[in-house]
């Protein structure tokens, strides 16, 4: 009995060795598995260095590529006279060396926006002051010539030498007109925060200007909560106005100008451009006498970048990009302006590629070609007519890095399959590249630009090491074939002991929105990132995990990536419930338990799928889900739905309208201060479902934005999404 006992108990501690160490739910929120990462690296213009800010935050250290050398301290706040700081949080350097600009105290607004204050330092003098003395600035911007700074405070444009201010314009107000910035829409959707840009010879600065005083208003109610708490809000709630312009909504008025320093005059530019259409990009040139506009329809099916005179106001057409549905804003934010070329992504052909103009907007060449999609672009060697950039030309989950000669031979560059990002030197001799693959953390290396290691940097194998105990089986990636005859790609993790003998409950998460990619073979891999270690937490609890990317995801060419124009949620939710249907014919899955959960677009999915009519999804969890595409903003919803006005019948299908289709155990989670998806989607789809008297759960979380995050936040919505499915499925 004792030898039964004995051995019985020395089973029982193998299979715990080989289950692994259970996974902490904190340990994954208070970033236990976070991987070393190398950031802050700011290749300097025309040479194998790069600049980054020392550990300490007082110093701004020159490297070699190469040797990884230091080869000089640009900045040290040890040396600066006058003002005094104890760090600093970023930097910029004029062209000709001799100023910087020192960034501290920085707010965040939204996404990319922000203000800060800012310090200029002169190198020469070591003398460091206050850019002004208004309060914290925006985006502040160097000359050409180093002498100068534009910047904007309070919706205004400034102009300093450092030591004296001109005010450029003065009709700047909140909520009403917004100079030299983009309005909250065209900052996210577009993905930029400057609307500056000064002309060659620094004597002209030139802006976009948004007049957004026929723009509705949103309301977002704050608390005193906590993380950070509001005393302000302690009795009462506060609110937060700004302006946002929802599908078929009045957009701001764009328009173009341009300021002379020499005599302040102010010129408007006459520009091409219908009364709601876009200017997404301003942009310098080498010519003193040009910079570049770009404007697009509001359909956003049609880009044109025109070269603007902003001494006499005129405007001439360089090229225009007119493709079937929507010009991508990967195309359009790729672009790049040279010297005597103009690099411009697009995938007229079915693919994305590269297109090479002369700097007066004539086609030289297509620099690549093929059935794949460039996914980046690092940019155009005008000395020897190289282009480098990153593609998934092998497959769309991987990436690689390619240069392209001059005839349009591509070489690989990067050897290791899974993904690989670059950041080039600013003589293209070197790169530092970033690999990792869904299984392997990230290893950081030198290469030259023919694709030699010349030195490993940094690796993760410590944290390798450490999750090795967890007992994680690894991401298997695998393909299938829906009843329409497509193929879509997907990925799962097992438990550990995995027993293909018997049946396994499914969770499944996705995101589904247009051109994104969840089915990746890097170790951003997983529905929260970080090498899949929610999805393994939830592999402990009994769980295969799985996530399948449907039509409309990216990597895979234009027809399949467009295929859900002006009907978003139709074609995605079928994928999701096909993708749940195969799985259930599986040996080793449990048809009847399967789970669905997403954040933002994939919220939405969760919802369509839940709803779909083929009642795949016995559970779901939808975080910050967009429940009806009138509510969302106007860039976005209308690159892929048009107007509601236009697409009535696409906007139609959303998940109020199918509330009553809903199946299976819901639970919704919203932010109340979310800026991007606003709490009302949420509230609306609820009182459908209470009208439809169909039950569910929903979690609000007070003061948090689209992220939900803060404090005690994130650890509390994953606990709630893991215990939803323990007591669902």
């Amino acid at each position: 009995m004792k030898r039964i006992l004995l051995l019985f108990a020395t089973m029982l501690t193998v299979l715990q060795l080989m289950a692994g160490e259970p996974i902490s739910l904190k340990d994954i929120t208070n970033g236990a598995f976070a991987t070393k990462r190398i950031s802050g690296v700011n290749p300097l213009k025309g040479t194998s260095e790069y600049a980054q800010i020392s550990s300490d935050g007082r110093q701004v250290v020159k490297y070699s590529f190469k040797t990884g050398s230091s080869t000089g301290v640009i900045f040290d706040l040890a040396d600066a006279k006058g003002e005094q700081l104890k760090s600093f949080d970023d930097y910029q350097i004029s062209s000709d060396g001799s100023r910087l600009l020192l960034q501290t105290n920085t707010n965040r607004i939204y996404r990319r926006s922000f203000t800060a204050d800012f310090y200029l330092y002169d190198v020469k003098t070591k003398q460091l002051k206050k850019l002004s003395k208004d309060g914290s600035e925006q985006i502040p911007t160097f000359s050409p010539d180093g002498r100068q700074i534009a910047y904007v405070h309070q919706n205004n444009i400034y102009i300093t030498d450092g030591e004296s201010v001109k005010q450029v314009t003065t009709d700047g107000e909140f909520n009403k007109v917004i100079n030299g910035l983009p309005d909250w829409v065209n900052e996210e959707e577009f993905g930029f925060n400057n609307a500056l840009a000064w002309s060659a010879d620094s004597k002209t600065l030139s802006w976009i200007r948004y007049d957004e005083s026929e723009v509705k208003s949103y309301t977002l109610q704050f608390y005193k909560g906590s993380h950070p708490a509001y005393d302000m809000f302690d009795i009462y709630p506060g609110d937060y106005s700004y302006k946002y312009p929802k599908a078929g909504e009045a957009n701001s008025k764009v328009s173009a100008w341009s300021y002379s320093l020499s005599d302040g005059t102010v010129r408007k530019y006459d520009l091409p451009l219908a009364a709601d259409g876009y200017i997404p990009r301003i942009k310098s040139t080498f010519d003193a006498n040009r910079i570049i506009l770009y404007t697009m329809n509001r359909h956003q099916d049609e880009l044109n970048l025109y070269a603007a005179n902003p001494l006499t106001g005129t405007c001439k057409l360089l090229i225009k990009e007119s493709v079937p549905k929507y010009v991508k804003e990967e195309a359009m934010e790729g672009i790049s302006i040279m010297k005597d070329y103009i690099l411009v992504p697009s995938d007229r052909d079915g693919y994305m590629h590269l297109y090479l103009y002369n700097k007066d907007g004539k086609l030289l060449r297509q620099i690549d070609k093929g059935n794949y999609d460039v996914t980046e672009i690092y940019g155009y060697d005008e000395k020897t007519g190289n282009t480098y950039f990153q593609a998934a030309a092998r497959k769309p989950m991987q990436r690689e890095i390619y240069v392209a000669d001059k005839s349009g031979k591509l070489t690989c560059l990067s050897a290791r399959a899974g993904w690989n990002v670059a950041s080039f030197s600013g003589d293209y001799k070197y790169f530092l590249n970033t690999w990792s693959d869904s299984n392997h953390p990230y290893v950081f290396a030198i290469y030259d630009n023919k694709g030699k290691e010349i030195r490993e940097v940094l690796n993760n194998n410590e944290l390798q090491a450490k999750l090795a105990k967890y007992g994680n089986t690894g991401v298997e990636f695998f393909t299938f074939t829906t009843s329409e005859g497509v193929k879509l790609n997907g990925w799962m993790v097992k438990p550990a002991n995995f027993d293909a003998t018997k049946k396994y409950p499914v969770i499944m998460h996705q995101y589904s929105g247009p051109g994104s990619q969840q089915v990746v073979d890097n170790w951003g891999v997983g529905s929260m990132g970080s090498g899949a270690m929610f999805d393994y937490y939830l592999t402990q609890k009994g769980y295969i995990v799985v996530t399948v990317d449907g039509r409309g995801t990216g990597a895979r060419g234009a027809e399949f990536e467009k295929c859900t124009y002006l009907k978003l949620g139709d074609l995605e939710s079928k994928d999701q419930a096909e993708a749940a249907l195969w799985l259930g014919k599986q040996s080793y899955v449990d048809a009847s338990r399967i789970g669905i959960w997403g954040w933002s677009f994939g919220g939405f999915n969760t919802l369509m799928s839940m709803s779909e009519g083929r009642n795949a999804f016995k559970a779901g969890v939808a975080i910050a889900p967009p429940t009806n595409w009138r509510y969302y903003d106007s860039i976005y919803t209308e690159r892929y739905m048009r107007t509601p006005q236009e697409n009535a019948a696409g906007y139609a299908i959303n998940p109020i309208n199918r509330a009553e289709k809903l199946h299976g155990k819901l639970l919704i989670c919203h932010g109340l201060a979310d800026d991007n998806v606003q709490s009302q989607n949420a509230f609306e789809y609820s009182e459908a479902l209470v009208q439809a008297d169909k039950d569910f759960k929903e979690n609000l979380y007070t003061n948090r934005n689209h992220g939900i995050y803060g404090g005690n936040t994130r650890n509390h919505l994953l606990r709630q999404v893991a215990e939803w499915f323990i007591e669902n499925l």
